[in-house]
């Protein structure tokens, strides 16, 4: 599907709280004051048939997922919960909740369909995603069924999966067995009790549990996340490399975005990724590697390699113009960037008998009015109300 110029002009507000776009943000939905997270799109059938048609006039045009700057969207972070194991400050607050019902989650099928939809129109890779997917009774279904939807160039979809390890070690053979192609396990220190402090739960054991699980179960690449903090973690960086290359993994550093809940994010308490490399390379020997492409990290190599660094500057060395990524929310919202304020609901049109084509259309809405950047820089950011575990990596 060709991007097309279509202007949402009927927007239809959805959901809890949920305010109908260009209204006042702050005053919420019937004065609730929910604020501008809560601001749900429901797309009309008018809107819907003007993308089927658009789309339909140019039948020799492969179908992708662009929007109007011309980026390809091929990588869908599928969120399957907003709840999590762990309760880490700069996520979630401590008495987090209420999480969202069962029955607003998103289902097995409606999760395959989708995804099955997007690949359809361009998606070449999905990430099983959080809040902590684990949690997922039926994850395991949940991967094979997404594992088994075929590329339209040949072969099987990809699917890789975020996690904080927390059961990963009991869980992960049959995740295999099931088609999981590969894991990125969180781990912000490797001292038990300042992980108790950041996470506020003693897992610290079970997560080294689950990443010696992925090592041992030749899933690669494997990829450990850390989060940088200031006064936090940062003392520690080059010992979660040397951690990482004993693990034969790939350590990825990300700047702290204020995704946060409790909305307490500052930019000059944020350690850079400048910063990040210059503390390894007090440590380590690091090589650029070329030819980064869409990929949010910029690798360099360890010591002359094999064994690789990434470093995830969203915040100070944006990467937004090679931004190939789309969210799904566990509550079937589709975000076009990590800072939207708007969502474009699919979970209602599947409710509604939407046909394929209905629900193709409207995720190219949701990416037709993408922005060029997350504005994290402009005068007039606002930090968007849900926090990263409803979001969704």
């Amino acid at each position: 599907m060709t991007s097309v110029g279509v202007t949402l002009t009927t927007r239809t507000a959805t959901g809890v709280g949920a305010v109908p776009a260009g209204a006042d943000p702050a005053a919420g939905a019937a004065g609730t004051g929910e604020g501008p997270e809560a601001r749900r799109i429901l797309p009309t059938r008018a809107e819907l048939a003007a993308v089927a048609t658009a789309s339909a006039g140019d039948p020799g045009t492969q179908r992708s997922l662009t929007d109007t700057f011309g980026r390809v969207h091929r990588d869908l972070r599928v969120s399957l919960t907003d709840k999590c194991s762990l309760r880490c400050t700069y996520c979630m607050p401590e008495d987090a909740g209420p999480f969202l019902p069962k029955d607003q989650t998103l289902s097995a099928d409606e999760i395959e369909r989708l995804v099955r939809i997007a690949v359809d129109h361009g998606i070449t890779g999905v990430r099983l995603t959080g809040g902590e997917p684990l949690l997922r009774a039926d994850l395991e279904d949940i991967v094979a069924r997404v594992a088994s939807i075929e590329l339209p160039g040949g072969g099987t979809l990809p699917v890789a999966m975020t996690t904080n390890g927390i059961s990963l070690d009991r869980r992960l053979p049959a995740l295999q067995d099931a088609g999981l192609g590969r894991v990125n396990i969180s781990i912000d220190t490797l001292l038990p009790e300042k992980f108790r402090q950041l996470t506020r739960r003693d897992r610290h054991a079970d997560v080294l549990a689950g990443i010696a699980a992925a090592r041992d179960s030749g899933l690669r690449p494997l990829k450990l996340n850390a989060v940088a903090m200031r006064g936090v973690n940062d003392d520690e960086l080059g010992d979660l490399v040397a951690f990482a290359v004993s693990q034969d993994a790939q350590m990825r550093f990300i700047e702290q975005m204020p995704l946060d809940a409790g909305h307490t994010w500052k930019r000059d308490h944020l350690v850079s990724g400048e910063e990040i490399l210059e503390r390894l390379s007090e440590r380590f020997e690091l090589s650029e590697v070329p030819g980064r492409g869409s990929s949010p990290a910029a690798l360099y190599t360890v010591d002359g390699g094999p064994h690789t660094v990434g470093v995830i500057a969203s915040v100070s060395q944006p990467f937004c113009g090679d931004c190939d990524r789309l969210r799904l929310t566990a509550d079937g919202q589709m975000r076009n960037c990590l800072f939207a304020r708007e969502e474009t609901d699919l979970r209602t049109l599947l409710g509604d008998s939407a046909s394929d084509a209905d629900l193709a259309a409207a995720m190219q809405l949701s990416i037709t009015a993408k922005k060029a950047g997350h504005g994290i820089d402009d005068p007039d950011f606002v930090q968007p109300g849900r926090g990263m575990n409803a979001i969704g990596g």
